[in-house]
């Protein structure tokens, strides 16, 4: 029975790190989709809600901006304008039994198009929305962007026609021709963090599990030497 622990344990520690690994950035995908963004406050924040249950305020002001991202509020792309209500609505009075929500729409860049689409236009378009006081942001979305497209899961993967088909799709780090979010799809000048390799976590994982490993077979050799 001695004998057989260093196997096992062995073979547990090989589990943990192929685990580790399996777990690294580097091997996670990106997806192409319309991230929806909240402006409140002047400044872009991802959506907590999706634009079918959000229901705004007069005054609200809405992002939506189609990029190659990671899924996460870090990661994502933002519309490259800015989250300013006046700016947007300004030429739309206030009107009893209404509501005025300001829509920005980001087409993104042609990096992040699908194949054989690009933007309709490379700046974004901006357009004031005004809506029943109880409409969603898909329906104020709906007032100003026509058509939209749906997948059978209710998920936003068009606006105005663009893009003409996927929805939502991976896309791997290293798939040919689907560039990482450049500085002028993500509004910074450096790529995501992590995202050319193995993180910091990963790599103190595996040194762990080196140094357990290490441990194992030290106890090991010293029971067999008594």
């Amino acid at each position: 029975m001695i004998r057989r622990r260093p196997r096992t344990a062995a073979a547990v520690l090989l589990g943990l790190l192929l685990t580790l690994i399996a777990a690294s950035p580097a091997l996670a995908a990106g997806y192409r989709y319309w991230s929806f963004w909240d402006g409140a406050g002047g400044t872009w924040a991802y959506a907590t809600q999706g634009p079918s249950t959000a229901r705004p305020a007069d005054g609200t002001v809405y992002g939506f901006r189609f990029s190659v991202s990671k899924d996460a509020a870090a990661e994502a792309a933002r519309p490259r304008a800015a989250a300013d209500f006046e700016a947007v609505c300004a030429g739309t009075p206030a009107a009893d039994g209404r509501k005025r929500v300001a829509v920005v729409l980001d087409f993104g860049v042609p990096e992040d198009a699908p194949g054989g689409e690009r933007p309709p236009q490379d700046a974004p378009r901006t357009a004031c929305a005004q809506v029943a006081p109880e409409a969603t942001a898909a329906e104020a979305l709906a007032s100003v962007a026509k058509p939209l497209r749906y997948n059978g899961a209710a998920l936003l993967c068009g606006i105005s026609g663009y893009p003409r088909t996927g929805c939502g799709e991976p896309i791997a780090d290293q798939e040919p021709g689907a560039a990482a979010p450049s500085a002028s799809a993500s509004g910074s000048a450096s790529a995501p963090a992590g995202s050319g390799g193995p993180s910091a976590g990963l790599v103190a994982g595996i040194a762990a599990v080196v140094a357990v490993a290490a441990a194992g077979v030290w106890q090991s050799r010293r029971r067999r030497g008594r």
